[in-house]
């Protein structure tokens, strides 16, 4: 049998274990390969000790060794076909061996041996390409939690040599080799940058111009890959985030058969139907884009490392109840916290704790439930407030952009994803992001000038975002719409521009004379413990499940009636969806998956007081905010 450690550095000697054992025509040997690194994972926090291409750059890693990546499917190209199962043949003494050739970009063949294309036993499958990026501003925190869970042995790969991009020799000392050859053995590594640290665009060999990674974000960092699945690939679709279990391919011969197929269709171009560019885009150097040939594949339901991974087993029962009992002061806490963070105004803390737990659950018709986006209006104009709000957001939501409302970016920034014919591939844009990630839109940047024809598809497509939770793709000759669940904070002078669930007016009640040094304390004076509980509480309770029984269902909907019958003028079915929301995450905020009659006479007490608030205002200035 295969020593401890051959799962994860020689995993093809498992694969070959298994597929030696098999009975002709038997094509269970790949369930039984599944099977087997399924159970292996299981064992042990065993999962930790899979080095991660978010983690680890890739010349660091082994070739064909086993690995992880935490990503967004970015793009699907077309599915290809592999020799599954071939044989090859000694020309010398006609023995005949069978390989096969799944998890491999390129078929094994020893000095003496010919693959026998006509063979009976050759076996032709089917496998899908996914273009994958690192999740779309993924935090910092979370990116370091996932390193400090890590048990992975690394240490510099002698099988080849990467190029390497923008890495000095003393960048590369920092990483010492770990002693002995136990599994266990960990080196942390010194905050190594991965192979696409120098941003979108990498110089590749042979290529020109330089190779775009194709990340939705400006300023990402991270490897990109092809990620090559042989299994359920119609389970997944374009923005899932997956993680990944494969088999890591860096081959060197695939830059080289790159080159040379592009040389040939440069001679005979009938030879290959694809254009240079599609070539260059879908097989780029492997020392770039490696490939992961999957074993294992699963949407992630969050990606916040502090919480377990699936909350349906037993053990994340037992977790989930055990936060769920200290649940009140963690929200009293953190309502204090955002409190100071928004100068001293609770009741727009309340809203942000809100807004921080909704997600949409659900669709009706193309009406997206449980959207609420929330408009901070009465911000600072050009101050550095909005900026410092969105670092305290970052430092509790797993993933965030903010994204500065000028009419340069409006005009220039590329927002919807497109589809590039020549190239056969979905150009990003960034519009393109996981579920669930934080949008902050600070139109406090918004000065005078003319937004060109960019500028207004841009507009309309946030507006879409907000209003219908969805972003339609151009593919050039139609749109193509794709669903998202996207939580947006707009902040503003006065009222924004764009569509909004709810406008809370900022009323501060502190001015601080410094407010960079203000905002900082704010974030050295929160413990790191107390500031992980913060971070646990807002991803746990857009998980929870949540429902409103009969019987105060119909005491709203009488309220209701009652509240119209006494201001006919100013309650309309809106307010009701409003109310309803708002009571709706006030629940889950206090830990509470049904809606009580306190809760709902709460929340209408909040909406009065936003009302109330905004109507004072309008009075101030005169006119409609």
């Amino acid at each position: 049998m295969p020593c401890v450690a051959d799962w994860l550095n020689n995993p093809f000697s498992i694969v070959q274990g298994i597929f030696g054992e098999r009975r002709p025509g038997d094509s269970d040997w790949e369930k039984k390969v599944t099977e087997y690194f399924k159970e292996k994972l299981k064992e042990n926090n065993a999962t930790n000790w899979v080095p991660s291409l978010n983690d680890v750059p890739v010349h660091y890693l082994k070739p064909n060794s086993l690995v992880k990546f935490r990503c967004m499917v970015q793009d699907m190209f077309d599915p290809e076909f592999y020799m599954g199962v071939y044989e090859t043949v000694d020309p010398n003494t006609n023995a005949r061996v069978l390989h096969f050739g799944k998890y491999r970009d390129v078929a094994e063949c020893g000095p003496q041996q010919e693959i026998d294309l006509n063979s009976s036993q050759t076996v032709t499958s089917e496998r899908q390409t996914f273009y994958c990026v690192p999740v779309p501003g993924e935090s910092a925190w979370v990116k370091e939690a996932y390193i400090s869970a890590s048990q992975a042995r690394v240490s510099p790969s002698t099988s080849y040599t990467p190029s390497r991009h923008k890495r000095s020799y003393e960048e590369d000392e920092d990483m010492v080799p770990g002693s002995g050859g136990d599994i266990h053995g960990y080196v942390e590594p010194k905050r190594l940058e991965t192979e696409a640290s120098a941003g979108h665009h990498l110089i590749s060999p042979n290529c020109s111009p330089p190779l775009d990674l194709n990340f939705p974000l400006p300023g990402e960092k991270g490897p990109a890959c092809l990620v090559k699945v042989y299994e359920s690939w119609e389970s997944f679709k374009v923005n899932d985030v997956l993680e990944v279990y494969g088999i890591l391919s860096v081959d060197p011969v695939l830059s080289i058969l790159n080159n040379e197929e592009r040389d040939n269709s440069a001679l005979d171009p009938m030879e290959c139907m694809d254009t240079a560019e599609e070539q260059r885009v879908h097989s780029p150097p492997a020392s770039l884009v490696p490939r992961i040939h999957v074993i294992l594949a699963h949407k992630l339901q969050h990606i916040n490392p502090l919480l377990p991974a699936c909350l349906n087993e037993e053990e994340s029962k037992t977790f989930v109840s055990n936060f769920m009992s200290e649940l009140s002061p963690v929200r009293a806490e953190l309502l204090g916290f955002l409190t100071h963070a928004l100068l001293g105004d609770s009741l727009a803390a309340e809203y942000l704790i809100l807004h921080l737990i909704s997600t949409v659950y659900a669709r009706r018709d193309v009406l997206p439930l449980g959207k609420f986006t929330v408009n901070l209006s009465g911000c600072p104009r050009n101050s550095i407030f909005t900026e410092h709000i969105y670092r305290i957001i970052q430092q509790l939501v797993p993933a965030s952009y903010r994204l500065q409302m000028t009419i340069e970016n409006m005009n220039h920034s590329r927002f919807i994803p497109h589809k590039d014919y020549t190239a056969n591939r979905l150009v990003t844009g960034v519009l393109q992001l996981a579920s669930n990630t934080s949008l902050v839109v600070d139109e406090t940047q918004l000065e005078q000038g003319q937004l060109d024809t960019t500028g207004v598809h841009n507009v309309t497509a946030l507006g879409n975002l907000i209003t219908w939770q969805k972003v339609d793709y151009d593919f050039n000759y139609h749109q193509m719409e794709f669903p998202c669940n996207i939580n947006v904070l707009i902040t503003s002078e006065g009222r924004s521009l764009l569509p909004s669930d709810c406008q809370v007016h900022l009323q501060p009640q502190i001015i601080p004379p410094n407010m960079e040094e203000y905002m900082n304390s704010l974030l050295t004076a929160v413990l790191p413990s107390v500031l992980n509980k913060f971070r646990i509480y807002l991803s746990l309770l857009r998980l929870l499940d949540y429902s409103i029984s009969d019987e105060v269902t119909k005491a709203v909907e009488e309220d209701f009636v009652e509240m119209r019958k006494n201001d006919p003028e100013s309650i309309t079915a809106d307010d009701l969806h409003r109310t309803l929301l708002v009571a709706r995450f006030l629940s889950l905020s206090a830990g509470q998956t049904t809606l009580s009659r306190e809760r709902w006479l709460r929340a209408k007490q909040l909406e009065a007081l936003r009302k109330a608030r905004l109507q004072q205002q309008k009075c101030v200035n005169g006119n409609e905010l």
